[in-house]
């Protein structure tokens, strides 16, 4: 008899997963805009060793004109100890 318990418990059981598992993988729809997938009017990844100057990567020895028309110069720093030891410094006329 206790047999028979355990096997109508067992067949209630397997019919009734299917449901709950419905109920646990709900659906669920997320709009996502096309942009997040292009790069079009995405800044560039940054360098590990660059400096930066208006939004562009600059590699060291670059010069730039900045405003004012001081020139800059893309150098290592010996006195900094990171991933990205370069920064502007001015160019002596």
């Amino acid at each position: 008899m206790r047999i028979k318990n355990l096997l109508a418990a067992a067949v209630v059981l397997m019919m009734s997963l299917p449901g709950m598992a419905q109920r646990l993988d709900p659906q669920v729809d997320i709009s996502v805009p096309p942009e997040v997938f292009s790069s079009q009017g995405q800044r560039a990844a940054p360098c590990s060793q660059c400096c930066i100057y208006q939004d562009q990567n600059y590699s060291e020895g670059a010069v730039v004109k900045a405003d004012g028309g001081v020139l800059l110069q893309c150098q290592r720093d010996e006195k900094t100890l990171s991933t990205n030891p370069l920064v502007w410094r001015r160019v002596k006329p």
